[in-house]
Formats: C-alpha cells, structure tokens, sequence
C-alpha cells in the first residue's frame, strides 16, 4: 500500500512508523506541515521534537510543502492533525477517491460568539464539509511513544464504510498491532473524546493521594458518564466496553505518559492551569475538548457531573479541593443513573 500520514506530531509520526514495518513492506510517506522540522527529521531519523531517540525505520519517506502530488496513487490517507484542523484538511482532501482516516480525538470547538452553539464530532464535520468521502477514526488505548518502539497495541478502526476499515487493517495490523474493525464511528470517537476529560479528573484524584479506591469509583462513574452521552448521540452501548471506550479511558487515566492525567495531578500540587500545560511539552487534548464535551452534554440535557466538575477546575472557578468535595457531596443515586 502506498500511505499517506498528513501530520508529524507524536501520534501521526508513530503511525506512520508502524505502517512503515508492516511485513507487507507499505510505501509510508509522512508529511511535516513545518518544513524545519521535516528537514530536521530527514536529516536526523527521527522526530527529535516529539519522540526523541526512537529512530525511524529506513523505508520511512518525509515531506514537507504542498500535498496534492503526493496523494496520487495513495491507497490511504491518514490525517494525523489536532482536531482544531480536521475541517481545514478534510477541505483540501475533498474529491480523493481513496480511505481517507483521522486519527484526532474530541469535539471541534463551537463558534465563540454564540452561547447556542457546541462542537462537532470528526464525522459530523466531515459531513458538513467533504461528504463525498470515504473516511473513519482509527483510535483505541495507544500511548505514541509504545507505538513507536513496537510494543503490543490494539486498536479499533471505525467507519460506516467496509473498505475503509478493511484498508485500516490492511494497513497496520500486524506483529505488534492488532486492529479490530467497529461500525460504531459514533462511540469510538465519543469514548476518543471524553476519557481525556475523565483522565484530567483521575489524575488530581491521584495527586491529591485519594486512594485507588477513588481512583477505581472515578474510573467507573466516568465511564457511565461516557455512555450516556454516546446513547445521546446514537451510539451503541457495547462500544463503551471495548478498545475506544473502557480500554482507552483505563490507559489515559492511569498510564504514567498520560499528559491529561498529568495536568491533574499537576493541578493537585498547586500549579496554574498555564505551568502545568507549559510543562508538557505537548498538547494534553482534555484542556481543550473538556468544554466542548460538557457543551454538547448540556445541549443534550446528559448530566456529566465529573465533566462539568472538570471544567470548573481548568477556568479556575473552584479549587482541586472543591472539586472533590462537589462530587462527593451530591445525593444518592441508582447505580444506572
């Protein structure tokens, strides 16, 4: 297969390293937005920037510029870009007539200007803007760096399209990967979205020394949190106990490379919201998406009483202190509830 990875983060440049050992021998080209960083990276062999000492395998192509030429005669497309610029690209991909996949996970944030609005799923801006498509999310609990290295992953390809997800099979499961194919592109990309929420919660849960117990009731509420939100929007309620759902919430919330568990536990030890995100180094995608998702809950009228608790938190209205307190004073309730 000839591939296509439109985006050198941490996550697109592992893909793309993946793709590039496969036994079937793929044709990998990743493709840098920065054209420093891809000379940087041809020169070097690796992205120093985001996952430094992981070398690149040889068959491993890098390009930067204009795109349009190197799409022609791909058999996939793979755009690895924040989800802040999933509609710009999906734009320019309009008309391609092969699988095209993204692998960004969240809401895209709703216009400031009205209080109304929420934020978009991947596959709802893809319908807004280049349905002629044929696209999925590949997702799943995957941290970039284990990917990288070639340690065991599993992953779930979703889309409504057969040939999409055979093409994601195709084009990575293998020794190291396993990718199991979803229908379900609603709930992956719900359960994608909200566990980095849910990861920012556990990890002040576990700053602040709770104990795993709270750390498992946390886990587990939000996961019942994560569920309601994806029935609300049509998705099938076994997507939640697999790879996308349960799976990816349990490695982001307890992983020690979780950057959104990070934050918490950063906010736990008293650190502003901008020195713990400064500290990264990378991009910890719950900052961002936690509004989004509250957003969308409130619209839907699905409580998320961990998320909105989260929320409260990163704008700074109540203290991690607070955050604890708010949840664990609420009423009674039905386990189902």
């Amino acid at each position: 297969m000839k591939i296509i990875v439109l985006g050198a983060g941490a996550w697109g440049s592992a893909v793309a390293m993946g793709a590039a050992q496969h036994p079937a021998g793929h044709a990998v080209t990743l493709w840098a937005r920065d054209a420093a960083q891809a000379r940087e990276m041809r020169h070097g062999r690796q992205n120093t920037r985001y996952l430094p000492g992981i070398a690149f395998p040889p068959s491993l192509s890098v390009a930067d510029g204009p795109f349009d030429a190197l799409l022609a005669g791909a058999d996939l497309v793979i755009v690895a870009t924040p989800m802040a610029a999933l509609r710009s690209m999906l734009q320019a991909l309009r008309g391609l007539r092969v699988p095209v996949i993204w692998l960004c996970k969240g809401f895209e944030a709703a216009p400031s200007h009205d209080p109304q609005a929420f934020g978009l799923l991947a596959h709802e801006v893809l319908a807004q803007v280049a349905p002629d498509l044929m696209a999925g999310v590949l997702s799943g609990p995957s941290f970039a760096q284990e990917v990288a290295l070639g340690q065991p992953t599993a992953l779930v390809a979703a889309s409504p399209h057969a040939a999409v997800r055979q093409a994601m099979v195709d084009a990575l499961h293998g020794p190291s990967v396993r990718v199991y194919a979803n229908e379900d592109i609603v709930g992956v990309e719900v359960g994608g979205a909200v566990k980095n929420v849910l990861a920012i919660a556990t990890g002040l849960c576990d700053g602040l020394s709770l104990g795993l117990n709270a750390r498992a009731a946390l886990i587990t509420r939000g996961l019942a949190e994560m569920t309601r939100l994806g029935l609300a929007l049509g998705a099938r309620p076994e997507t939640f106990m697999g790879l996308s759902g349960l799976g990816d919430l349990v490695l982001t919330a307890t992983g020690d490379l979780s950057r959104n568990r990070r934050v918490g536990m950063l906010l736990a030890q008293g650190k502003t919201l901008q020195q713990a995100v400064d500290s990264l180094g990378h991009v910890a995608e719950g900052v961002y998406s936690a509004r989004t998702v509250a957003q969308r809950a409130a619209h839907l009228g699905v409580d998320m009483p961990i998320t909105r608790a989260t929320v409260a938190l990163l704008d700074g209205e109540i203290t991690p202190a607070a955050a604890v307190a708010l949840l664990m004073g609420r009423g009674p309730a039905a386990e189902r509830a």
